[in-house]
């Protein structure tokens, strides 16, 4: 139906950057918005960022000013921007896609396999 696929996930140290990606292909009629979120060791899913249809940007507030987000013109793809990278962003972080299947009144949400960053010394 509709596939959603990280990449771009490692390891890096303290203070460098990684650049995420993230595909939603398949069943859809249009995308309503996509997103990021990170689970840590221990903690729950928290947003990181998210993008919609009308360009509205949410950041969490652990990454505000650190990490920025972008959609291709196709609206089928988002990059994370991460910079200045500390430990506590070590997490698997998954994309998440809210869409239209149809011509309906309903969206769907659907979610990556998540990709693991780790930022250690």
């Amino acid at each position: 139906q509709v596939q959603i696929v990280e990449s771009g996930g490692g390891s890096v140290q303290p203070g460098r950057s990684l650049r995420l990606s993230c595909v939603a292909s398949g069943t859809i009629y249009s995308i309503y918005s996509m997103g990021w979120y990170r689970e840590g060791p221990g903690a729950q899913r928290e947003l990181v960022a998210s993008i919609d249809v009308y360009g509205k940007v949410t950041y969490g507030d652990s990454v505000k000013g650190r990490f920025t987000i972008t959609e291709d013109g196709a609206q089928d793809k988002v990059t994370l921007q991460m910079t200045s990278l500390q430990p506590g962003d070590t997490a698997v972080y998954f994309c998440r896609a809210e869409v239209w299947v149809d011509q309906g009144h309903y969206t769907y949400e659907y979610w990556g396999q998540g990709t693991q960053v780790t930022v250690s010394s």
